[in-house]
């Protein structure tokens, strides 16, 4: 049979006799027609379901090239009881750590012969759950998960392939995160040895079960170690956007700017240094700041950001081999994924050598 759609050539067996602006598309049964096989056969190459001998898939492939056939990669994937797409969720695209996630994740699943589909959740009510019932009726293949907005029951009813990208899931879900203890530590460390005394910390919700709370919970314990007050500013529940950051440092600077050191995440970091320079104070002689995450934003400020670094590359890496190894059968066993992080010495520190105070 000839399928037509519209084109800029005139065809026969077109609707209503109108010959004009129609190109004919072969389907599969033109493809047996002109390779002289059965349509089955055609379909077991196409769909690797059966033995199809060499001398005959050759045919095929000449037909189809003859014809300019392109198989349907939706029914074909769909015969395999798979889509060929992953959902990626995430609370906001715009965030600089979530942005890069999602880079690197695509190029890795697009290596492992999958599509992805981008899932923002930030600005619509149920969307989490909407996207998880997608992948209970078999719209996606899998879901790599970095949000924070549904009870955690929802997906433990779920028996799917999910990892959850620094999130506490359940047992029978794979959790990739790195080690945010050693993340608060670095940065404590950063701060006390450039001298400073009075600590502004911009803490994440403690409404979530995640491990990233390891972070404020050392960066705390080390400064109360070493008798530094600090001022803890606890942030709104699934808010990263860049309008509820500059809101946040406005809320701060009309309270205190008794502060001599500062530690958030990315963005955060950087609205509250150009607030700081806005003030006339200097950075690093008056004002320290350590980011959290240490993505490229944090390269593109000046000073440039010292910064506590997430390798979002293997994150991206680790989160997408977890997720194909559950969606080709293999059983989850404990196999989260605890990756390290690194301090990226900038201009809004001093190392211990270089600290003038006293």
């Amino acid at each position: 049979m000839i399928h037509c759609k519209k084109g800029n050539t005139a065809e026969k067996g077109h609707p209503a006799g109108n010959t004009r602006g129609w190109i004919a598309v072969a389907g599969i049964k033109d493809v047996a027609k002109r390779a002289n096989v059965g349509v089955g056969t055609v379909s077991r190459m196409l769909n690797n379901s059966g033995y199809v001998a060499e001398a005959t898939r050759k045919k095929i492939e000449v037909a189809m090239k003859e014809l300019n056939y392109t198989p349907n990669e939706l029914a074909r994937n769909l015969y395999h009881k798979r889509t060929g797409i992953i959902a990626v969720l995430v609370p906001n695209v715009m965030n600089p750590f979530f942005a890069e996630f999602i880079d690197y994740a695509e190029a890795e699943l697009y290596k492992a012969g999958f599509k992805m589909m981008v899932c923002n959740t930030a600005n619509a009510t149920n969307a989490e759950l909407e996207y998880l019932d997608m992948l209970n009726r078999h719209i996606v293949d899998g879901v790599i998960t970095g949000v924070h907005s549904l009870d955690v029951e929802e997906y433990q009813k779920l028996n799917k392939p999910i990892v959850a990208l620094d999130r506490y899931l359940g047992e029978h879900i794979p959790l990739v995160a790195v080690d945010h203890r050693e993340g608060g530590r670095l940065a404590a460390e950063a701060l006390i040895q450039s001298g400073c005394r009075k600590i502004l910390h911009f803490r994440g919700s403690a409404i979530v079960n995640s491990p990233y709370h390891e972070r404020h919970i050392e960066f705390e314990r080390i400064m109360e170690e070493n008798h530094i007050p600090t001022y803890t500013y606890d942030m709104e529940w699934n808010r990263l956007d860049l309008e509820y950051y500059k809101e946040v440092v406005r809320d701060v600077f009309s309270k205190t700017e008794d502060f001599d050191g500062v530690f958030a995440v990315d963005a955060l970091a950087i609205e509250c240094m150009n607030a700081t320079i806005r003030s006339h104070r200097k950075v690093p002689r008056d004002v320290k700041f350590v980011a959290y995450d240490g993505t490229f934003i944090t390269e593109l400020s000046e000073p440039r950001m010292t910064a506590v670094v997430q390798p979002v590359e293997r994150l991206a890496m680790e989160s997408v081999r977890l997720l194909v190894e559950r969606i080709n059968g293999k059983e989850f066993h404990d196999e989260s994924v605890l990756l390290g992080v690194r301090l990226r010495q900038g201009n809004t520190t001093l190392p211990q050598q270089e600290n003038t105070e006293g």
